[in-house]
């Protein structure tokens, strides 16, 4: 994903989240009905001891790569994900460029016990209580798509709606201003936004700079239980992985074994 894929992405999403806001505003939105029981901490799912902890995707396409899968029902991919032994789910909900919505994200949690993060491009509280009420446990807020005040607001919007947040960055600039905003959980995607390169050297040159007490996920890239097993001794806690598995014949089968190989001495 460029730059200017980037801005295009928050253009849109903006304007979409303007639409949205006046067919339902924010007040209707909250009282239309009671979400899918309390939240499940996402947090404390990627924080337990044992072995490498997977937040396991569903996303139908990205720009980089298109269509992956549309065929899959998110409940089925989600429990085969459950199976496997996935910690969390992350399920992609942009619509224009993933192809994603926010049924998925409720069928994929509804199907299974774990922990669902709302993988989008969240840039107003609207989608936060969108998030929550589609019963999300967790949202994405994206170090790049956010000012410093955009960034502490979302955090404080996510807290009052008792979901975690999961905040991600590119480089070290990105990470100081996540940690400056107090972040708990954050993530180092591998991708390189202006080249679409992904190098797991991205995560291991900036775990040294993750606080002890911060929970910290590696994002893109993992394919191997190598990959697993050289990210967990940098000192990440969880892992993101989404096209490795939603590329293979059976996503859930991928897991297992990605597990079972990050596992093994």
């Amino acid at each position: 994903m460029s730059a200017s894929v980037l801005g295009e992405i928050l253009v849109r999403t903006r304007a979409r989240v303007e639409e949205r806001r006046l067919r339902c505003p924010l007040d209707r939105l909250l009282a239309a009905g009671p979400t899918p029981g309390p939240p499940r901490s996402f947090a404390r799912a990627l924080a337990r001891p044992g072995g490498p902890r997977l937040i396991a995707e569903f996303k139908r396409r990205s720009p980089s790569r298109g269509v992956i899968r549309e065929e899959l029902p998110p409940s089925t991919v989600a429990r085969a994900y459950e199976a496997a032994g996935a910690a969390a789910l992350s399920v992609l909900t942009e619509p224009e460029f993933f192809g994603g919505r926010l049924e998925d994200l409720s069928q994929a949690r509804g199907a299974t016990s774990l922990p669902a993060l709302r993988k989008d491009f969240v840039v107003d509280p609207y989608q936060v209580w969108e998030a929550r009420s589609a019963g999300a446990d967790a949202v994405l807020l994206i170090v790049a798509a956010l000012s410093d005040p955009e960034l502490l607001g979302l955090l404080a919007t996510a807290a009052q709606a008792s979901l975690d947040a999961l905040v991600e960055v590119h480089d070290a600039t990105e990470l100081d201003r996540a940690l400056h905003a107090q972040a708990r959980l954050v993530g180092v995607n591998n991708r390189d936004l202006n080249t679409l390169e992904v190098s797991l050297e991205t995560a291991l040159r900036l775990a040294p700079r993750i606080p002890d007490d911060v929970v910290a996920v590696a994002e893109s890239g993992i394919k191997t239980g190598a990959d697993l097993k050289r990210l967990r001794g940098a000192g990440f806690d969880a892992f993101l992985v989404g096209e490795h598995l939603m590329g293979a014949p059976d996503p859930g089968s991928a897991l297992a074994a990605l597990i079972q190989a990050g596992s093994a001495a």
